[in-house]
């Protein structure tokens, strides 16, 4: 493998081989919302499919929606915040392999500035709680994508891959 120009900011790192077959991403949307220097992260449900009894960002997957739109709906839907488009930066992208031959996903991490409300569960077969965590202490277990995210986003780094090893 050669060295990428100088300057290149994100050097590829695995090429995919030319009989591979093309897999669609699955687009996941979330919100990092900071306040006093706490972030938001709800307790997911012991029953849920994915990270069952885990920390995790407000989050939802991408519909025939635009990512900031979608972040919008499921602020509104999980937790009872309002959220205007021009408050909504973009701040991480993490892009996610769980296992060997699984749908790879990219999860777009989006600060609000600001918001409307106090977070209250909505859903909750979903979430049984929302909290506010010291960035610097989150809570054990913490979605790991979740964790590195925070992490990225504190170290000013716009993007992270796991699980591509």
């Amino acid at each position: 493998m050669t060295e990428p120009p100088p300057g290149t900011p994100f050097p590829a790192l695995r090429v995919r081989a030319q009989e591979t077959r093309t897999v669609a991403n699955v687009i996941g949307v979330h919100l990092y919302a900071e306040r006093d220097g706490h972030a938001l992260l709800g307790l997911r449900h012991p029953d849920s499919p994915y990270a069952p009894s885990h920390h995790h960002f407000l989050a939802g997957h991408c519909e025939q929606e635009s990512a900031i739109a979608c972040l919008i709906r499921e602020a509104q839907e999980e937790a009872g915040l309002v959220i205007a488009a021009d408050d909504v930066e973009f701040v991480h992208a993490v892009h996610v392999l769980d296992a060997p031959g699984a749908q790879p996903r990219m999860q777009l991490v989006f600060r609000a500035r600001a918001w409307v409300g106090e977070p209250r569960v909505m859903g909750p077969d979903k979430c049984v709680s929302w909290d506010w965590w010291p960035v610097d202490a989150l809570p054990e277990p913490t979605v790991e994508y979740a964790r590195a995210a925070i992490d990225g986003v504190r170290h000013g780094r716009l993007y992270t891959e796991m699980g591509w090893t």
